[in-house]
C-alpha cells in the first residue's frame, strides 16, 4: 500500500494542484497533509468533493483561518493525527517536537513538516518522514514524498512549479 505525504504548500495552487495529480496517478491510498496549508482558498483543492482519495491533516503554525479550513476540511487535527493503515501505526504532527511523549514510540512511521527540509530515515525501526515543502518558498524545491507502507521506505519525489 503507497500513501501520499505532502506539507508546507503555503498557499501555493499550481504545486499543491500538480502534487495532488501525482497522488492521483500513483494511486496511492491516503494524502496525509503535515500542516500549514494556510488559507481556505488552498484547502478546497483537497476537500471530499473535489479529491477522490482519503486526507489526513492536521494545523501547521501558519493555518491562521482555522474556522474556515474546518469547514472546507473537517478532518482536520489539531495535534497528532494518529491511525492505522496496512498494519502500520502513523503518527503525523505539523512540527517533530509538537508530539506528545509515546505517540512516536508507538508508531512505525513518523510523519512531520513545519521545517520545509526534507527528512527520510530510519531510526530504532520507525521511519521519519518530513517531504520537505511543497510550495517551494523556503528552498526553491517543491517535493512530496510518496511511502510504500509494505517495505517502509520514502521517495521524496519533486513537483515542478
Amino acid at each position: 500500500m503507497k500513501i501520499g505525504v505532502i506539507s508546507d504548500t503555503h498557499d501555493r495552487l499550481p504545486t499543491l494542484r500538480r502534487a495532488v495529480a501525482m497522488f492521483e496517478r500513483l494511486k496511492v491510498t491516503a494524502i496525509f497533509h503535515a500542516g500549514d496549508l494556510v488559507a481556505p482558498f488552498a484547502a478546497s483543492i483537497l476537500a471530499a468533493d473535489k479529491l477522490s482519495i482519503p486526507l489526513y491533516c492536521c494545523y501547521g503554525n501558519n493555518d491562521g483561518e482555522r474556522e474556515g479550513l474546518k469547514k472546507i476540511l473537517p478532518n482536520l487535527v489539531e495535534g497528532t493525527v494518529k491511525i492505522e493503515l496496512a498494519g502500520r501505526k502513523i503518527a503525523m504532527n505539523h512540527f517533530i517536537d509538537w508530539f506528545k511523549p509515546g505517540e512516536i514510540e508507538a508508531a512505525d512511521l513518523v510523519i512531520s513538516g513545519h521545517t520545509h527540509q526534507v527528512v527520510n530515515e530510519t531510526r530504532d525501526g520507525k521511519l521519519f518522514l518530513n517531504p520537505g515543502e511543497c510550495c517551494g518558498w523556503v528552498t526553491e524545491c517543491c517535493t512530496i514524498a510518496i511511502v510504500d507502507l509494505d517495505t517502509m521506505q520514502a521517495d521524496v519525489v519533486e513537483v515542478h512549479a
